[in-house]
């Protein structure tokens, strides 16, 4: 019988180890971070799967959930914010029809009320409107008390009351300042005692005094502050008597005249506080005193290029320890007078360079030099009396033209 040849079977591949290909995907999908990769997915491996499952969708939905959150806030926010302005608006309407009505009783509680407007104000352009407003109230044409007609007992009624509302918006602002705009109002009279200004902007420029109007005590310690332009006439007077300066402050181009008064009466002026005249006029009896006043290092006192024509710039008493005083190409005519006379010069400098003074006057009677520097460099007019003797006086800086022995007190040649 024939033999028949041995026939080896071949099996397929995948039949040989039917356990190896999903050992295979097992390894690749299961061996990431965090998941043991094991031969076969037991019961925990399964349970860790569906605890990352409901992680991922945990997470998800949170997510979503915080987003339609915000939105809903932004949603309710903005309702509340249109709804406060709504109600300011209507607030304001009530207020300003106050302000604006014929009694001085109900003009009174309009200002109330727009102060208070001001300060529940949801947004800082609203709050802003409230203050332009009051300010505003100041610059509109008022008759004064000269227009009122003597004997007319109602009308000076009438003048006095609405002077008492004008005065109240002052001490209104004074409490509220930051961004204040007074630029042209004619002050009859207001205080602003011990207010502060340390931030913001305010400006009093080109506004004209009239009466009696107080920064006693007042506190300069940042922000702007300008009273550039400013004009003090006759029978008014500007006090600043006790200040702090710690900051800039203009006044440059103003003008003091006809018997007005800008009153610094132990003012303190450090830690760079400069107050600028520059450029003003002191005209017609006209006073600017700074009589106690302590000018201390950082500090400093500018009155270069003013003009004194009749008036009187005092000096009298003032302290100069370690800053600046400064009248370079100031010009003294018409009678007008500087006057230095019991002050302190302990450091510091005060400079008097090309000040010409040929028809007026300065005094340094009674005051004493102990180490600050006094320049009259190209100076102008005869050497003032209370100098000691330039020989012996390294610190003063004189002209050629003045004589030692002017230096006694006794008037000296023109230079």
């Amino acid at each position: 019988m024939p033999r028949v040849p041995h026939q080896i079977a071949h099996t397929p591949p995948t039949n040989q180890n039917p356990n190896r290909f999903g050992s295979i995907c097992r390894r690749g999908l299961l061996g990431v971070r965090g998941i043991k990769a094991e031969g076969q997915l037991d019961s925990k491996t399964l349970f860790d799967l569906v605890k990352l499952s409901f992680g991922v969708v945990a997470g998800a939905g949170a997510l979503v959930a915080l987003v339609v959150a915000y939105r809903r806030q932004c949603v309710d926010e903005e309702g509340a914010r249109r709804d406060a302005t709504r109600l300011h608006n209507e607030r304001f309407t009530s207020a300003v029809s106050q302000f604006g009505d014929d009694s001085p009783a109900v003009r009174l509680g309009g200002v109330h009320a727009l102060a208070g407007l001001a300060d529940d104000a949801p947004s800082r352009e609203l709050r802003q409107t409230c203050v332009d407003v009051l300010c505003a109230y100041l610059r509109l044409p008022y008759a004064r008390e000269g227009d009122v007609a003597q004997g007319d007992e109602a009308a000076r009624h009438g003048y006095l009351a609405l002077r008492e509302v004008r005065h109240t918006v002052i001490r209104v602002v004074r409490d509220h300042l930051r961004l204040f705009d007074f630029t042209g109002v004619v002050f009859d009279g207001g205080d602003f005692s011990e207010a502060v200004f340390q931030a913001g902007r305010t400006n009093f420029n080109e506004a004209v005094f009239e009466g009696v109007v107080r920064f006693e005590r007042a506190c300069f310690t940042g922000g702007r502050v300008s009273f550039s332009g400013i004009e003090v006439r006759r029978g008014g007077t500007v006090v600043f008597d006790r200040t702090r300066f710690s900051s800039r402050v203009a006044f440059r181009q103003i003008a003091v005249r006809e018997g007005g008064r800008l009153r610094f009466t132990g003012a303190h002026f450090g830690d760079g506080g400069t107050v600028d005249f520059r450029d003003s006029l002191v005209q017609a009896d006209g006073m600017v005193s700074f009589a106690g006043s302590v000018v201390d290092a950082g500090g400093a006192l500018s009155l270069a290029d003013t003009g004194v024509e009749g008036g009187v710039v005092g000096l009298q008493q003032v302290a100069l320890r370690g800053g600046a005083i400064t009248l370079a190409d100031a010009f003294v005519h018409q009678g007008g007078s500087v006057r230095v006379t019991r002050a302190s010069l302990s450091s510091g400098a005060l400079d008097l360079q090309r000040v010409d003074f040929r028809d007026g006057n300065i005094r340094f009677l009674n005051s004493s030099f102990a180490g600050a520097t006094v320049n009259f460099t190209d100076a102008s007019g005869a050497p003032p009396g209370g100098l000691p003797l330039a020989s012996s006086s390294p610190w003063l800086t004189v002209p050629i033209g003045w004589a030692a022995a002017s230096f006694d007190g006794s008037p000296g040649p023109t230079a």
